[in-house]
C-alpha cells in the first residue's frame, strides 16, 4: 500500500499543482474553474449512487469526473485506494464525493490527502466507525438510520405488520449505528405488538457473492412468509438483497416498509419492470405514480412504502453542487464545514423537505457527521 501511494506521490509531483481558480503554465497565469471528483459502487451494487454520479458528470462535463470501485470492495483496498489516487491526481481536481463510503475509504482518502493536504473530502454514507472516518472527513452525510429504528416498526405497524423481519450479516451488525437501530427496532416492536424476528443473510462479499446472497433471499422470505404469515414485514440492511426480498413480497402478498437507502428508485422499478424514459430521469413524482399503479395492479395498495427522497441520490448530487458552490467560491477554508448550505443542497436534489442532526453514538456528538431523514409514502 505505502509503495502505492509513493509511486502516486511521484506521478503527481511531475505534475504542476493549480491553486483553488488558477495555475501556472509556461510562465503565464491561466485559469480553471477547479472540479469535483466522484468515486461510488458499481451499478450492480448501487444503480442509484452510479447514475447520481452519471448525471452530475453529464450536468458538469468540464468539472465532474467519475470512478468506480470494486463490488468485492471489502477484499481489495488498493484498488479502491488506486482509483481514489488516479482521480485526484488530476490537479485541478479540488473535492472528492465518495458515496458509499465502503470499509477502505479512510485508506483512500489518507492517500488522496498525501497528494492535495487541501482537498474537500465529502463523503455519503459511510461504513467505517465514526471515530475512524470522521477525522478525515470535511463532511460525511447519511440516512439517520438509528432513528430509522423507531420509524421503520411504525410505519410496518401502519401498513398491517404483525411480525417484522431483520436480514443482515455480521459484518453490518459490526457497525455501531446498525446495532443501535437493532436494538430500538426491537423495543419499538415490543411497544407496538410487532413480534421482532432476527434472521441471518449471506454476506454479499462473502464466498458466496451477490448472486448467493440474492438466491437466498429468493429461497428464505417463502419460508418466512409461510411461517408467520402475509402480515410480515421484510428488512434487510444490504442493497444487493432488496430486489429479491421485494419480488417475493409481491408475489407473497406481504408487507414493505422500506428499502435499506429509502427511495422510489430503489428496488421497485426494476422490480416491477418500469423503465423510466430518459425525459423523466430524476422525475420523484413521475417514478411515484408508475410505482402506485403497478403495485394497484398487483393488488398490494397500502402493504409497500419507501420515502419521497432518493436520499442516496441526494447525497451525491447535493454534495457535488456543495463542492462546486465552494470552488467558485475560492475555496475558502472557513466555509468547508456548513450544515445548513449542505441541507439546503441535499433538500433541493431531493426535490423535498429533509430534517437532520448531528450523529450521535455512545454518547457521542460527531459535529461533522450530518444525519437525515424523509417523509413515506405508501403506495
Amino acid at each position: 500500500m505505502k509503495k502505492l501511494i509513493a509511486l502516486a506521490l511521484a506521478a503527481v509531483m511531475a505534475l504542476s499543482m493549480v491553486a483553488c481558480g488558477g495555475g501556472e503554465t509556461g510562465g503565464e497565469t491561466t485559469t480553471t474553474a477547479g472540479k469535483v471528483a466522484i468515486i461510488t459502487g458499481t451499478v450492480s451494487q448501487g444503480e442509484e449512487d452510479f447514475q447520481a454520479a452519471e448525471k452530475m458528470k453529464a450536468k458538469y462535463p468540464d468539472r465532474v469526473i467519475t470512478a468506480t470501485y470494486p463490488d468485492n470492495f471489502d477484499k481489495e483496498t488498493e484498488t479502491i485506494i488506486s482509483n481514489v489516487v488516479a482521480l485526484v491526481s488530476d490537479p485541478d481536481v479540488k473535492v472528492l464525493v465518495f458515496q458509499q463510503a465502503i470499509g477502505g475509504a479512510r485508506a483512500a482518502i489518507d492517500a488522496a490527502k498525501e497528494i492535495n493536504p487541501d482537498l474537500l473530502v465529502l463523503l455519503g454514507v459511510a461504513a467505517e466507525e465514526p471515530n475512524i472516518i470522521a477525522p478525515v472527513a470535511d463532511v460525511i452525510v447519511g440516512t439517520d438510520g438509528i432513528r430509522t429504528g423507531t420509524t421503520i416498526p411504525q410505519q410496518a405497524a401502519k401498513l398491517g405488520a404483525k411480525t417484522l423481519i431483520h436480514y443482515s450479516f455480521p459484518r453490518h451488525l459490526a457497525n455501531m449505528s446498525t446495532a443501535e437501530r437493532v436494538e430500538l427496532m426491537k423495543a419499538e416492536c415490543a411497544k407496538l405488538g410487532i413480534e421482532f424476528v432476527m434472521a441471518d443473510a449471506p454476506d454479499p462479499l462473502s464466498d458466496v457473492g451477490l448472486a448467493g446472497a440474492q438466491q437466498f433471499m429468493l429461497e428464505d422470505v417463502p419460508k418466512m412468509v409461510e411461517k408467520y404469515g402475509k402480515d410480515t414485514a421484510f428488512f434487510a440492511t444490504n442493497c444487493g438483497l432488496q430486489e429479491p426480498m421485494l419480488k417475493k413480497v409481491l408475489e407473497l402478498g406481504a408487507i414493505y416498509p422500506q428499502p435499506c437507502c429509502p427511495s422510489p428508485y430503489h428496488a421497485f422499478p426494476n422490480v416491477l419492470g418500469i423503465e423510466i424514459p430518459e425525459e423523466k430521469a430524476g422525475d420523484v413524482a413521475y417514478c411515484i405514480e408508475q410505482v402506485t399503479a403497478k403495485i394497484a395492479e398487483l393488488g398490494m395498495t397500502g402493504r409497500t412504502s419507501t420515502w419521497t427522497c432518493p436520499m442516496n441520490m441526494a447525497y451525491i448530487e447535493g454534495l457535488c453542487e456543495y463542492g462546486l458552490d465552494w470552488i467558485d467560491a475560492g475555496c475558502p477554508a472557513d466555509q468547508r464545514f456548513v450544515p445548513e448550505k449542505i441541507s439546503e443542497c441535499i433538500g433541493e436534489a431531493a426535490g423535498a423537505n429533509v430534517t437532520y442532526r448531528a450523529q450521535v453514538l455512545d454518547g457521542i456528538t460527531y459535529e461533522n457527521i450530518l444525519v437525515f431523514l424523509g417523509d413515506y409514502v405508501t403506495f
